[in-house]
């Protein structure tokens, strides 16, 4: 048994302890309290199952999530059930039920812990403590008392000696004990010395700094915040979240489908803590507070293996954090999935199918392009084909495709890295991004040497792709013998199916618009936002894209080498029937995708085009 009391669930010398089993006390939708009889006994009887496998008999758990966490637990040396929590595969609440069914003893909740100190004769605090044991109350000769891990037989016996009273332990979630047996036993502050946390004079130099930093984000509360914002992406599909220090506060916000939303706010003590938990989190500096740096975390929430691409910049009142969401299981690999209009995906189809040339797909930040990408790759045969993608990250790892990251410290650039994948004779080359003069240039005569390349840029219109070109040194000519297409794309909100509004469009409104132009004769309803708890009353609920996907023809290479600007090629490309990202977004509004409002709001310097 474990004799520090530190952490959840079962003794990890013994993998996962057995106990009794009461299959029917444990549901999902169960009250936080657990009633047994009092005469309940923390010894394993004749019957007994594993805690990892009453888990997993109670569908909490699936056999292959259990066989990964005794792996990590072998390599962390931890509590089964700690392990289970850190993973992301339960919650400590989750655990926590488990273990009152395991052990038929009652979960007692921060609800029934006392408000006051309870003094046990022959107990010092600094025992509780150490033990995480808090002292419930004393009847007719028992102590009863909360602990997370009330099967360590040690410390149950060790009470009993000190105080020679009967011993009844009840369980209890580590955070909320922790944070009771801190609030009610911990030395008040102003036993310490005073000191600002925050500024580099703390006491003892940097060092001792750090390890206070280390303190504050190891602590329960920290923790349970830090998992609480991460946990909350999943619900609310948000694609960011931002942590925000200011004087009043941290500030939490969630970018949901394209839009920031307000969430809670922590107590601006907390900001210096939860900020190094996030960077222990993604193996950062912690020490480093003055310049900004970027990580990761791998997690998983609710059975979703997320990725977070973390990012801190120092500000005034403290370091602001951006964690980018990337979801493995909400991610669309399929074109047909993405929002393409029919004309549109069937040009584009016959583009990616050209066996050389550049395929540009450009874009605002967050509008999906590397996304589309990836769909792009995943419909090519890489089982015929070799394909090689350099990028800065890597968001998705694709089956059978070679990827490489780029590490500008150590020199491995995107140019550095072009030159070297050119000599492992690729088919296919994706570049993340087209940064630079060289990037560019070695991408041209990699499309005129036979290879198919796909990238993006960050560039208002699909006409304007061409002119950004120019602008990075790459000749007239070169672009019309290499660029193949280029796709430029946005995302707007899709209108929740359960509460959209059919409304009618005034004729003039139509007209104004242009969405005349692609609603059925006669008809001039449309559909607006309305608000339900699906889509958190926000009227919307996902995503979908718009495009205008410009190819080049013979007029086009004509506009391009008589040094046409953006606007020229941009007009030209209309005539050959190319639509624009605002007509794509009529055409869903007219078919109840999404409003004319959203539409506006992502096109609004295109409306008029």
């Amino acid at each position: 048994m474990t004799r520090n009391g530190q952490g959840i669930g079962a003794d990890a010398h013994a993998a996962h302890d057995v106990f009794p089993v009461d299959s029917t006390a444990f549901r999902p939708a169960a009250p936080p309290m657990v009633s047994v009889p009092p005469t309940a006994s923390v010894v394993p009887s004749a019957t007994v199952m594993r805690l990892g496998d009453l888990l997993v008999r109670l569908n909490r758990l699936s056999a292959r999530d259990l066989e990964q966490a005794l792996v990590a637990q072998g390599e962390i040396g931890d509590l089964l059930g700690r392990v289970l929590v850190r993973l992301g595969l339960l919650t400590d609440v989750d655990v926590a039920r488990a273990l009152s069914v395991q052990l038929r003893l009652k979960l007692v909740s921060a609800d029934d812990f006392p408000k006051a100190p309870l003094q046990v004769p022959g107990i010092e605090p600094d025992y509780l403590l150490a033990h995480s044991v808090l002292p419930l109350a004393i009847e007719d000769g028992k102590l009863y008392v909360a602990m997370s891990v009330p099967q360590d037989d040690f410390t149950i016996k060790a009470l009993r000696l000190a105080t020679g009273l009967r011993v009844r332990p009840r369980i209890a979630v580590e955070s909320e004990l922790r944070g009771a047996l801190e609030r009610l036993y911990a030395p008040a502050e102003d036993d310490e010395p005073e000191e600002d946390a925050a500024t580099p004079g703390f006491a003892g130099g940097d060092s001792e700094f750090v390890e206070h930093l280390k303190d504050l984000a190891s602590e329960a509360p920290v923790i349970r915040f830090v998992n609480q914002v991460i946990a909350k992406v999943i619900d609310l599909r948000a694609s960011d979240i931002h942590l925000e220090p200011f004087e009043d506060g941290l500030h939490v916000r969630y970018r949901v489908d394209g839009v920031l939303q307000e969430a809670e706010r922590a107590d601006a003590a907390l900001a210096a803590a939860v900020t190094s938990r996030i960077k222990l989190m993604a193996h950062l500096n912690i020490a480093e507070r003055r310049l900004p740096q970027d990580g990761r975390i791998k997690n998983r929430v609710q059975g979703h293996e997320l990725d977070l691409r973390v990012s801190t910049l120092p500000t005034v009142h403290g370091e602001s954090v951006v964690m980018r969401v990337l979801d493995r299981a909400s991610i669309r690999l399929q074109l047909e999935d993405m929002g393409f209009s029919s004309d549109t995906l069937t040009r584009y189809r016959a583009l990616i199918e050209r066996p050389h040339g550049i395929l540009l797909v450009t874009g605002p930040t967050g509008s999906g392009k590397t996304t589309t990408l990836y769909a792009s790759l995943a419909r090519l045969d890489a089982g015929a084909l070799k394909i090689l993608t350099v990028e800065d990250p890597v968001e998705y790892q694709l089956s059978g495709i070679n990827q490489v990251q780029v590490q500008t410290q150590i020199g491995m650039s995107f140019a550095n890295a072009l030159r070297s994948i050119l000599r492992q004779d690729p088919d296919i080359i994706m570049i993340g991004e087209m940064r630079d003069t060289e990037t560019a240039q070695i991408a041209v005569q990699s499309a005129l040497t036979g290879h198919l390349v796909l990238s993006t840029l960050h560039t208002n219109t699909a006409a304007g792709a061409i002119i950004r070109l120019e602008d990075m040194g790459v000749e007239r000519y070169l672009i019309t013998s290499s660029v193949n297409g280029v796709l430029s794309q946005r995302l707007v909100r899709r209108l929740c199916p359960h509460c959209r509004k059919p409304v009618a469009l005034a004729a003039d409104v139509m007209r104004k618009t242009g969405l005349a132009r692609f609603m059925a004769p006669g008809t001039n309803m449309a559909y607006v936002a309305g608000g339900c708890a699906a889509c958190k009353h926000t009227g919307y609920l996902g995503r979908t894209s718009i495009h205008e996907l410009f190819v080049m023809d013979a007029a086009a290479h004509e506009a391009i080498l008589s040094g046409a600007d953006a606007t020229t090629l941009h007009n030209v490309a209309r005539k050959a029937g190319m639509l624009t990202l605002y007509e794509d977004g009529l055409r869903k509004v007219a078919a109840g995708v999404s409003s004319l409002e959203e539409v506006l709001r992502v096109t609004q310097d295109q409306s008029n085009a």
